[in-house]
């Protein structure tokens, strides 16, 4: 089986610098084209509707969504960040959409580790961004002073580590359920046609693994994120 990301094409930017068009950039793409358009139907709706008529159809399902998250996001972190809510709801669409594009046979963007670490990246600079602008002399302090300035390389470390940890789990269970899925498929490809009919594999190995697993890890790494975005923002 061939679990390599294929290359399509690619831009050339300069003679050393080429902007390569993968898997990985089409499936993106994809994903956020399917963002983008429902963003813009649900504009143009809600744009057309009464502010003091009753919410109905499209407008109340979307503003149960987003009343349900900021209740969860303010449940679940410092409540001072807040304002970050919207990132974390964009992260989690995303995420979960990207998992669950395994369905239709497309490979994920998310089983890529260059697409994972960029977005545990953006976790790692909103760790410091909300630490230094929240409790700058103490989050300071926390990484260089405590408990000893000798321990400061140890934290240092620390800190590095979780957009690694964050983006090498993301990335090892979806690309994990990306080659199991593969090999059954494969392993169905090489038995007679009538056995191979016989056997309602790719369904629910989909369903646990591009929707469910997709879901899950999806959850944990906003959830992950935004509980280490919340802690730095706070005095403890």
């Amino acid at each position: 089986m061939d679990f390599n990301i294929h290359v399509f094409g690619g831009i050339s930017i300069t003679d050393s610098i080429q902007f390569l068009i993968t898997d990985t950039t089409v499936s993106t793409w994809i994903v956020m084209g399917i963002i983008l358009v429902f963003a813009v139907i649900v504009r143009v709706k809600i744009s057309k509707v009464d502010p003091l008529a009753k919410p109905t159809g499209l407008q109340n399902l979307v503003e149960t969504c987003v009343d349900g998250w900021e209740k969860f996001y303010g449940a679940n972190t410092n409540p001072t960040v807040m304002y970050l809510a919207p990132w974390f709801f964009t992260l989690f669409i995303f995420l979960f959409l990207s998992n669950a594009l395994g369905v239709t046979g497309l490979r994920p963007p998310t089983a890529d580790w260059g697409m994972t670490f960029p977005l545990a990246l953006s976790t790692f600079f909103l760790i410091q961004f909300a630490g230094i602008r929240h409790r700058p002399k103490a989050y300071l302090k926390s990484i260089f002073l405590e408990p000893v300035f000798v321990f400061a390389p140890l934290n240092v470390i620390g800190e590095l580590a979780r957009p690694i940890s964050l983006s090498f789990r993301l990335f090892g269970n979806i690309f994990g359920g990306l080659v199991l899925v593969s090999l059954l498929y494969g392993l169905l490809l090489n038995l007679p046609w009538f056995i191979a009919m016989l056997i309602p594999l790719p369904v629910p190995l989909h369903m646990v693994f591009d929707l469910a697993v997709g879901a899950l890890q999806a959850v944990i790494f906003t959830m992950l994120s935004l509980t280490f975005v919340g802690l730095a923002a706070v005095d403890g």
